[in-house]
């Protein structure tokens, strides 16, 4: 599960981050609001943690524009701001949940495990089910019927993003920052080497599924009729 925190008070951030990165979580931090929504239109986050009070843009704003460019990833509000219409105000505007400053992480880690249980998009833990197959990216295990395979961590991850999105075209640098990180120098080339070997994956298992290069923007998959 992928986490994005927009706090700039970095040291709490960074506490935050250590303490979820301990739960084996992955995290992202951005210390101001323009820059985290920015983070939110190009990344596929799980989770959002969302500060009301911030930089450039404050955090109802950021998460207002998020809704309105349909991103619909879970949002917590972790604020100061805590008065009763404060936290209508925060919810109203789209938010799942809402925080007051300061706040146990024990609390946290239960809202997350909370929102996480949720039927939905990102809330589902079950199997990953598409056309023909089945995909469990606990253990990275890729089934049709009898038929099975275990996909590496990379593979499994990337393989995640297209069940998640199915139909969809994924724009490469989305692919590339989902799957090996936004700060990550990794080359393109790895992206279309890791296509190749789910290709193969999906064919070992004689799946239906086919993984298309839509040329100049990225890779899409469906399901063959």
């Amino acid at each position: 599960m992928r986490i994005l925190i927009i706090e700039d008070d970095k040291d709490l951030a960074q506490l935050t981050k250590l303490a979820l990165e301990k739960e084996k979580f992955t995290v992202d931090i951005c210390l101001d609001g323009a820059e985290g929504l920015y983070y939110m239109q190009e990344n596929m986050y799980d989770l959002v943690l969302l500060d009301r009070m911030l930089p450039s843009m404050d955090g109802t704003q950021v998460l207002k524009e998020a809704r309105q460019s349909n991103i619909s990833t879970p949002v917590i509000f972790l604020t100061a701001l805590g008065e009763l219409q404060d936290k209508v105000n925060g919810l109203n505007c789209g938010a799942d949940d809402y925080m007051v400053k300061p706040f146990a992480f024990e609390e946290l880690l239960a809202r997350i495990h909370s929102i996480m249980r949720r039927p939905g998009k990102w809330g589902d833990l079950n199997l990953l089910k598409l056309g023909d197959i089945a995909f469990d990216p606990e253990c990275g295990r890729l089934t049709k019927g009898a038929k099975e395979c275990t996909l590496s961590g990379r593979e499994s991850a990337l393989l995640e993003v297209f069940l998640r999105n199915p139909g969809q075209v994924l724009p490469r640098n989305l692919l590339l920052s989902r799957v090996w990180g936004m700060e990550s120098d990794v080359e393109e080339g790895n992206l279309d080497n890791y296509i190749h070997f789910l290709r193969r994956r999906l064919k070992s298992v004689e799946s239906t599924l086919v993984l298309k290069t839509i040329r100049g923007i990225g890779y899409q998959l469906e399901v063959c009729q």
